[in-house]
């Protein structure tokens, strides 16, 4: 039973935005590429990102990792400048037609999307792993004294509640959505050509980010995913509040109907043939 709960908690990581994804396809007609934009983007923005607190965390006098309310603002900071100002030059150089809010969706359902598939594809990897060396396999690759930390991880993890295993996939929805209104609030920079909603969005995901690495700390995963549930639903209010008409190309107006045309009468006399004969030669 316990397996069968952790195969639908990444199964349902994975098949979420896919699921999102394609109802926005159906819904408004938008192509799947800007899914695929929103992805790339996420995934660029990682490679700046991850390095980047790697190095603070190798370098601990820049950001005392001790003080938890200091390491909590800066890893959501970090978070909001690397994937806001990848986001940023995706709309600025690449998806440049992308101005709508069902274009914005796509682009945040991409973006969110893939962290998801990615955390659901290496959690299953994991929980694989741990089973298998449960069983006795894969042991030799582990140091002799980091077996019994290895056994209390096996434990915990398959001695879990099934709502404590389910939360993963509730934290992915909570993160999907928040992902949303942040491609939207980007957006709204070349929508409103106003550059505070860049900056709006990187406070709001600095705030969720900062607001999470703290509670998790303090008060544990409940009280967090309960605090991010609230933090998503207000998401979800931008979203609705960020909502404009889609643009409708406009249609050629057609041509006024032309009725048949009449040949004008003309009179043929020998005079006026003979005339033409000469106007034609010269």
């Amino acid at each position: 039973m316990i397996y069968l709960l952790y195969a639908v908690n990444f199964s349902l990581m994975i098949a979420m935005p896919l699921v999102l994804a394609r109802f926005i396809v159906q819904k408004r007609q938008i192509s799947w590429g800007l899914f695929g934009i929103g992805a790339v983007t996420f995934v660029l923005s990682q490679v700046g990102h991850i390095p980047f607190n790697l190095a603070v965390l190798r370098w601990q006098k820049w950001i005392p990792t001790d003080n938890l309310i200091a390491w909590a603002i800066f890893a959501g900071l970090s978070a909001g400048v690397f994937e806001e100002g990848a986001r940023y030059v995706t709309y600025r150089f690449w998806a440049k037609d992308a101005r709508s809010w069902s274009q914005g969706l796509m682009m945040g359902a991409g973006h969110g999307g893939i962290e998801a598939i990615l955390v659901g594809i290496l959690g299953a990897v994991n929980v694989a792993a741990l089973a298998m060396m449960g069983n006795g396999r894969l042991l030799n690759l582990v140091p002799a004294e980091q077996l019994p930390l290895l056994q209390e991880q096996i434990t915990a993890v398959f001695s879990a509640p099934w709502y404590q295993i389910l939360l993963g996939a509730l934290e992915r929805l909570f993160a999907i959505t928040l992902h949303l209104a942040l491609s939207l609030l980007v957006m709204q920079q070349f929508v409103r050509g106003q550059r505070r909603w860049v900056w709006l969005a990187i406070l709001w995901h600095t705030l969720v980010d900062a607001t999470a690495v703290y509670a998790i700390a303090t008060w544990g995963a409940y009280i967090t995913e309960a605090i991010i549930g609230v933090m998503a639903l207000i998401s979800l209010g931008a979203i609705f509040w960020l909502k404009m008409p889609e643009p409708v190309e406009s249609e050629l107006e057609p041509l006024p109907e032309v009725g048949p045309v009449q040949p004008s009468a003309i009179a043929l006399t020998a005079d006026s043939l003979e005339k033409s004969r000469f106007e034609y030669k010269e």
